[in-house]
């Protein structure tokens, strides 16, 4: 499987990392040995000093599409979930300024958390409300309802560039108030009044 990751899709997050608006979706990659293994804490690589948590609605495809219309995306997952991407912010920038790839930055061992999966039905995909909590307050606050791309119009836009498979899982943004972790943090993510996750730092 593969985990496909949407960046910029929620305009405040790009005012607040002063990025330019694009035109089309971000799309970067992460690697099955990404996913924080479930009950493990997020241990701090060695290489960043500056480590942020950015919350995001994950969807998880049921079947095989390539060149997906969006009026038939829906027919390609059943289940949503929500989950962490943690960046190296302090590599991301290096990076950057070199024109270089971000995945140092995103896709290092532990850098996906996967929390629990529910059916799509349960909600309004459209209007979906999620938080995370770090060591209890509220530090990001998001809805569906502000994402610049819709779910079912990302599945379509990266069916373009690479087959879909059972057992993907594409993140489809964060919203505003991303932030440093650090050791001891308590994150906690809930989407609709329900926990999906909850990690230690170390």
């Amino acid at each position: 499987m593969k985990i496909i990751c949407i960046g910029r899709n929620y305009a405040k997050h790009i005012e607040e990392l002063a990025n330019e608006r694009p035109e089309n979706p971000v799309v970067f990659l992460k690697p099955d040995s990404a996913i924080l293994p479930r009950k493990n804490p997020f241990f701090i690589p060695p290489f960043s000093e500056d480590v942020h948590y950015e919350v995001e609605v994950l969807v998880k495809i049921n079947k095989v599409g390539k060149h997906i219309d969006a009026k038939f995306a829906h027919k390609y997952y059943d289940e949503i979930g929500l989950g962490i991407d943690f960046t190296a912010r302090d590599v991301q920038a290096k990076c950057k300024e070199k024109g270089l790839p971000w995945e140092k930055a995103k896709a290092f061992d532990g850098s996906a958390v996967v929390g629990e999966f529910y059916p799509k039905e349960e909600f309004d995909l459209e209007n979906l409300k999620f938080q995370l909590y770090k060591n209890e307050e509220i530090v990001q606050d998001g809805n569906t309802n502000a994402m610049l791309w819709k779910t079912d119009e990302l599945i379509a836009y990266v069916s373009q560039y690479f087959t879909l498979k059972k057992g993907d899982i594409i993140f489809t943004g964060t919203p505003a108030g991303v932030g440093k972790v650090v050791e001891n943090d308590t994150l906690k993510g809930v989407i609709e009044g329900k926990e999906a996750f909850n990690i230690r730092v170390k």
